[in-house]
């Protein structure tokens, strides 16, 4: 079975990746080069960042993804917003929408960051 666990985002600059991602992650990399940067989040997942100039084979003009994390509950959502809207270029203000509880901020290479909980599902 395939699992789902790597994360590689294209990035123009590493040191301002790194200077962006390890406060809102609130971990340190744990691989740093000049070209390359690795997070291993505490679920497992990694987050990776690759100098897109350096990527073989080219990348394609982004578009349409998003690197989504969830939260607990609406206020743990409203934190975070508080936190990461001072770091990031806000898109989207917290507002429920039918999936939940939500917000959308862009890194420094324009990557969207979705943050939500999901809505109670009816019984």
């Amino acid at each position: 079975m395939r699992i789902l666990n790597y994360i590689l985002l294209a990035v123009a600059d590493i040191a301002g990746s790194r200077a962006f991602y390890s406060p809102i992650l609130g971990i340190e990399p744990v691989e740093a080069s000049p070209t390359f940067l690795l997070y291993v989040l505490p679920n497992g997942i990694k987050l990776g960042f690759w100098i897109a100039k350096e990527i073989e084979p080219t990348p394609r003009a982004a578009g349409g993804v998003e690197v989504t994390f969830s939260e607990e509950n609406d206020a743990a959502v409203d934190a975070t917003f508080a936190d990461w809207s001072g770091k990031a270029e806000v898109l989207q203000q917290p507002t429920r929408m039918d999936f939940g509880y939500t917000f959308v901020v862009a890194d420094p290479d324009g990557h969207r960051l979705r943050v939500f909980t999901p809505a109670a599902r009816p019984r």
